[in-house]
């Protein structure tokens, strides 16, 4: 039986539907007369910041996902039915591009466009708010899903003003490690639970 072409094509189509998310931070910023790149400034230093800030999102997230109240579960199952298949015969490094990217395009447009955008026009904490709420929303696989993505979302637009200047590297960099952490849960979670079982049942019948 053949591979559905859509699982075939993934990660073609994530890399590129999340790459295109720069082209919306491009055009929301010409609209706003906000450049998503100026608080990008490489920096060792916030590059360590970003890694370290990345350890206390993602224990939260494994604490999370091993919990085993219905409501966690349901969302666990829903990442694990619609990532797990497309993800689980990709190499580990396929998932780290994966990750990048999408760290990357959507830190530029949610951290580096609405994010500045909402507080020129609302005050720095509600554009704060404002903005993750929409992280939230586009992030919205369960309602608990988007309540969980906003907060992180609140969490990443702290962490762009944690060192001496603004700086978009240090969200980057906590949102690409946390998807790419999380990505291999999710794969691993799938090759153990789901393709394990289902080769049990195969040689059961």
């Amino acid at each position: 039986m053949s591979t559905p072409k859509i699982n075939q094509n993934f990660f073609k189509i994530a890399c590129l539907f999340e790459g295109s998310l720069i082209l919306v931070a491009l055009v929301i910023g010409w609209l706003t007369d906000i450049d998503p790149f100026a608080a990008i400034h490489f920096s060792e230093a916030d590059i360590f910041t970003g890694l370290v800030a990345t350890i206390p999102l993602f224990l939260l997230f494994m604490m999370l996902y091993l919990l085993p109240t219905e409501s966690l579960q349901q969302m666990k199952t829903i990442l694990l039915e619609t990532l797990g298949p497309m993800m689980h015969k990709y190499h580990w490094s396929d998932l780290l591009i994966l990750a990048a990217v999408a760290g990357i395009s959507e830190e530029i447009l949610f951290r580096g466009v609405l994010q500045p955008w909402m507080e020129n026009a609302w005050g720095a904490t509600a554009g704060l708010i404002g903005s993750n709420i929409v992280f939230g929303l586009v992030h919205a696989v369960t309602p608990l899903y988007a309540f969980l993505a906003a907060s992180v979302g609140i969490y990443l637009g702290l962490l762009l003003d944690y060192g001496d200047q603004r700086n978009l590297i240090t969200p980057i960099v906590v949102h690409s490690f946390y998807d790419f952490l999380a990505f291999l849960v999710i794969m691993r979670t799938y090759r153990t639970e789901y393709l394990t079982n289902k080769d049990v049942d195969d040689d059961g019948q």
